[in-house]
């Protein structure tokens, strides 16, 4: 197998004019591979950058400051799709996708997307002059290529392939620019008071990564107790998990549930003095905006999206990370359950991370 070409620290790339990057994925993933992407930006200043990337990254990065010229949507291919409904593009449509980003004509194509078993196929179908990306060892290798190994982080992973391209990024924390336009939309759902603002978000695209509503509604009570007004938000499908986590706040409580836009959702958290939930691209998009986070993960998503700083995130863990129903770990597959693997996780433990890091943002509350 031919050795990864990064023996020395790579340079740019001569006379770049395109490029485009695969990162089709979720919010979250985006907001992990920010600092990446920022490096690629900062490398390569002229240059038009292309995100090939999901629906959902349209509002999210053409509406801000971002390191992104232009977003191109990825047809649902097998295997770097996002879980939708949707069924999988046939190769016709997926050929004809292809076809117009070989007519755009990119000089550099970049996978951040994942291990290249299915996404460096798609990457090598572009026509770009030179490719980078991360592969596994049976995966399609791209000019200049890094390992992809399991228990790494991603933020730190995507800087790596960054680097490849000569793009040597050193900031770890993601950043998000907040508008003017994000505020006044969040303001629209979520009127201005003077209390202070803590937001619950108790969703997650993986079912698995949710702490259980009712004691993420008790440490929100715990909260309001001491002054803050709480806000549950959820998307149109999460009504069911709002409202248990008002069941366990035992009494009224602000809930959103799909009434926020994705700028909304930015203004909203940018607004908070806290944010309490799961592994989840609120959280992520939270951080991003500089609010602190008290969040649940389990033992695999600890290792590869999780802060990497502690002083205003605090992190707790289900080192077992089993089904409630059933006990099935998350990285044996799935069972099917829909269930939290987060459930050993302590309460106590939750709402003592969640009193000490208010007490820190808000000392004289």
């Amino acid at each position: 197998m031919p050795r990864s070409p990064l023996a020395d620290p790579p340079a740019v790339f001569p006379d770049v004019r395109r490029i485009a990057i695969l990162r089709a994925n979720g919010v979250g993933d985006y907001v992990v591979s920010e600092p990446a992407l920022t490096a690629i930006r900062d490398a390569y200043p002229d240059a038009e950058i292309t995100l090939l990337g999901a629906g959902h990254h349209v509002p999210l990065v053409t509406s801000r400051p971002s390191p992104v010229d232009r977003v191109v949507v990825v047809p649902p291919v097998a295997g770097v799709r996002i879980k939708t409904a949707a069924p999988d593009a046939d190769e016709a449509t997926i050929e004809a996708w292809a076809a117009e980003q070989r007519e755009h004509g990119y000089d550099l194509a970049i996978q951040l997307h994942g291990g290249g078993g299915n996404s460096n196929r798609l990457l090598l179908r572009l026509g770009a002059r030179t490719t980078v990306g991360a592969a596994t060892p049976d995966a399609p290798k791209p000019d200049r290529w890094v390992p992809y190994t399991a228990f790494q982080h991603d933020t730190l992973r995507w800087l790596e392939v960054a680097a490849a391209a000569g793009a040597h990024g050193a900031r770890l924390d993601p950043r998000i620019a907040v508008t003017e336009e994000d505020l006044a939309a969040s303001r629209a759902v979520v009127p201005e008071t003077d209390a202070p603002l803590v937001v619950v978000h108790p969703g997650a695209s993986d079912p698995r990564r949710c702490y259980p509503e009712d004691r993420l509604g008790r440490v929100a009570r715990a909260l309001a107790d001491r002054g803050a007004r709480v806000v549950v938000v959820g998307g149109a499908d999460e009504g069911e998990r709002v409202a248990k986590v008002a069941g366990g706040f035992g009494g009224d409580v602000e809930t959103v549930i799909g009434g926020l836009t994705l700028p909304g959702l930015v203004g909203l958290l940018a607004r908070a003095d806290l944010m309490i939930g799961n592994d989840s691209g609120p959280r992520h998009l939270a951080g991003a905006v500089g609010t602190p986070t008290v969040a649940v993960f389990t033992y695999a998503n600890l290792a590869d999206v999780a802060p990497l700083t502690r002083a205003w995130h605090r992190v707790l863990v289900s080192w077992h990370g089993g089904c409630r129903v059933c006990g099935r770990r998350v990285l044996e597959g799935w069972c099917d359950h829909d269930a939290s693997a987060t459930h050993d996780v302590p309460e106590a433990d939750v709402l003592a991370a969640a009193l000490d890091l208010w007490e820190q943002r808000l000392p004289a509350a």
